[in-house]
């Protein structure tokens, strides 16, 4: 059992946590919580380290969860898996998991897909709640831009609740080539504006679509609106401006999900 904070694996483990350049050095990223645990593809995972007091109540989960694989938990003290614990009440299981990595060909792929295009997203909650809700949406795929917030952010792995081991997702060096590569594909575009012309809800997405989504404070750069096919809006009343990028997000997922049920 590690009982140290200055154990060079416990230095490494708060590196991982709080450093972007770390985590994609290894190509690694970290899970807490006892669903992300149980969800975790076993292939992508390196290392669990649990609590002494989390390990004494549910050993024979994490032997389950573990079974066929060969990773065996490694022990901290409560005291050390707080001080590596990205929570304020750490539930005893962390993992480090392998990052997942998919092509912008795998990101379009289908034969109808439903594409969400992120451009410069700067809240991790926001983008761990797109992917969560896109995953219950039906979305495809996730396309995003450098300068949107690191997806293996801690929290917005746990905004995901489990959703990015299951949601394809890549960043593109050139957003635009990315969306000029969706229209080559024949995937319509729209973007979410407050100068659209069109209701959100008067459009067809039952064919392959991808929406675009812009920073929280100044919605999408000119130069990538300008690729929209369309600009839509969600009408709002009372002295509401827009919606928050994910619960804007939500509502076009939503009704596209529901435009490819009927």
């Amino acid at each position: 059992m590690i009982t140290s904070t200055s154990n060079a694996r416990v230095k490494r483990l708060v590196n991982l946590k709080k450093k972007r350049k770390s985590r994609d050095e290894e190509k690694v990223f970290l899970v807490e919580g006892i669903r992300m645990f149980r969800e975790v593809p076993v292939k992508q995972l390196e290392e669990v380290y649990v609590s002494e007091s989390f390990y004494k109540k549910e050993r024979d989960t994490v032997e389950l969860v573990l079974k066929g694989s060969e990773v065996r938990p490694e022990v901290l003290s409560d005291t050390v898996f707080d001080y590596v614990s990205d929570t304020k009440t750490p539930q005893g299981v962390l993992c480090v998991v392998r990052q997942m990595e998919y092509s912008l060909e795998e990101v379009t792929a289908g034969e109808c897909p439903m594409i969400m295009v992120l451009d410069h997203l700067q809240d991790p909650g926001n983008l761990g709640t797109i992917l969560r809700t896109a995953e219950g949406a039906g979305v495809t795929g996730i396309l995003m831009d450098q300068e949107c917030v690191d997806v293996y952010n801690p929290k917005t792995i746990r905004s995901t609740m489990g959703s990015v081991y299951r949601m394809p997702f890549c960043y593109v060096e050139d957003l635009k080539e990315g969306i000029c590569c969706l229209k080559k594909r024949g995937i319509h575009t729209y973007a979410a504006h407050l100068e659209g012309s069109q209701n959100y809800e008067k459009e067809d997405y039952r064919k392959p679509c991808a929406f675009l989504i812009g920073n929280e404070g100044n919605g999408l750069r000119k130069e990538i609106a300008d690729l929209a096919d369309i600009y839509i809006k969600i009408p709002m009343k009372g002295q509401v401006e827009s919606l928050n990028a994910a619960i804007a997000a939500s509502v076009l997922m939503f009704e596209a999900a529901r435009q490819r049920r009927g």
